[in-house]
């Protein structure tokens, strides 16, 4: 199922549609019902304020759950390349060829993890999905027999590191797929139309105000645009970029 939400551009260019169409409305559709008169316009203005401001409480605390997601995702992308790098240096307490086995596939996971946050591709994604499992596996695989020939205390902390390795990678998937829930925007989205309808239907005269009428569906239309795009980890214009993911397998290049 398509989630609207992960295509900012697309939810901007539909809020703008939608709530010009709700200022039309008000202005056109409830105007012929009734037009407001004069003494009601003080009650009208107190009405429109109240909508307008918890609009904008809701704008801003789903904007503030949308960044809290982003730094989570940040975050993990930074304790991912730190557990990696860890067991990479820890690898040295295995044997010789246990530990060049071990860090080869860390040096093939690494490049699945960069390659996980770069694509937009579904189909890419979950052949890199894939391929992540079935090197978890094979790490897994890897330090099982050196871990039964020789249980020691350095040895276990090869272990404990392959579990952050795996673990990481399952806390970055788990922050990538927290959201801003649907009803946050199903409620945002209904505050914004009757801000809208009450904003047309209050006006005064429709010819001079025609153009004055786009403003608030299209400064609404960019603060939703930009809790998608922040909210989208993939598909948005301001993602999580890799970089420690990078500079780690720079790093492991040059080691």
């Amino acid at each position: 199922m398509i989630n609207p939400t992960d295509y900012p551009l697309l939810v901007f260019v539909l809020s703008f549609f939608v709530l010009w169409l709700s200022e039309r409305i008000g202005a056109s559709f409830l105007r012929r019902w009734r037009k407001p008169e004069e003494d009601i316009r003080e009650d009208l203005g107190v009405i429109l304020a109240a909508t307008l401001t918890l609009l904008a409480l809701i704008i801003g605390f789903s904007f503030s759950m949308a960044v809290s997601r982003y730094d989570q995702r940040k975050n993990y992308e930074e304790e991912e390349a730190n557990a990696i790098g860890t067991e990479y240096l820890r690898a040295d307490l295995l044997p010789a060829a246990d530990a060049a086995k071990v860090r080869a596939l860390l040096v093939n996971y690494l490049d699945q993890r960069v390659l996980s946050y770069m694509t937009r591709n579904d189909q890419q994604l979950r052949q890199i999905n894939a391929r992540t499992a079935q090197l978890q596996t094979e790490l897994w695989s890897a330090i099982l027999a050196p871990v039964a020939a020789q249980p020691t205390p350095p040895v276990a902390l090869v272990v404990s590191g392959i579990n952050d390795v795996l673990n990481s990678q399952g806390y970055t998937q788990a922050a990538w797929w927290n959201r801003i829930p649907t009803a946050a925007w199903v409620l945002m989205a209904a505050m914004a139309i009757c801000c809208n309808v009450l904003v047309g239907y209050g006006v005064r005269n429709l010819k001079p105000g025609g153009i004055l009428l786009l403003v608030l569906p299209l400064v609404v239309s960019i603060a939703f645009f930009l809790i998608a795009d922040i909210d989208s980890p993939r598909r948005g214009v301001i993602r999580v970029h890799p970089q420690n993911l990078e500079s780690l397998v720079e790093s492991l290049r040059a080691h």
